[in-house]
C-alpha cells in the first residue's frame, strides 16, 4: 500500500509541508501547559502546514497564545486573525 503524501490541513496544498506543533515546543516546560496537558500529548498534538501557513500562523500570535487559545485544527480554521488569509491560500496554491 501507497503512502499518501500529506498535505496542508489549512489550504489543501501538497508542497512544502511541515509539522505544527498546536502546544508550541517553547511552552512544554511552562508551569500552567504542563498542568494542562501531558508530556505525550504536547509532543505529538499537531497538524501537517504548508511553510507558508505555517510561518503566517507564527506571525499573527504569540507561541503561549498558540498553545493557549489555538490548540486544535478546528480553532485555527475559526480564527478571525488567519481565516482571511487561509482562504487567500487555498485559492493561491
Amino acid at each position: 500500500m501507497t503512502q499518501q503524501k500529506p498535505i496542508c490541513q489549512l489550504c489543501g496544498t501538497d508542497q512544502n509541508i511541515t509539522f505544527h506543533h498546536l502546544i508550541p515546543r517553547t511552552c512544554h516546560k511552562n508551569k500552567w501547559f504542563r498542568k494542562n496537558f501531558s508530556r505525550e500529548d504536547m509532543r505529538t498534538r499537531g497538524v501537517d502546514v504548508c511553510r507558508r501557513c505555517h510561518s503566517f500562523i507564527h506571525q499573527q500570535h504569540s507561541e503561549k497564545h498558540l498553545g493557549r487559545e489555538l490548540n486544535t485544527l478546528e480553532k485555527i480554521l475559526a480564527d478571525e486573525q488567519l481565516k482571511p488569509f487561509i482562504e487567500w491560500a487555498k485559492k493561491h496554491r
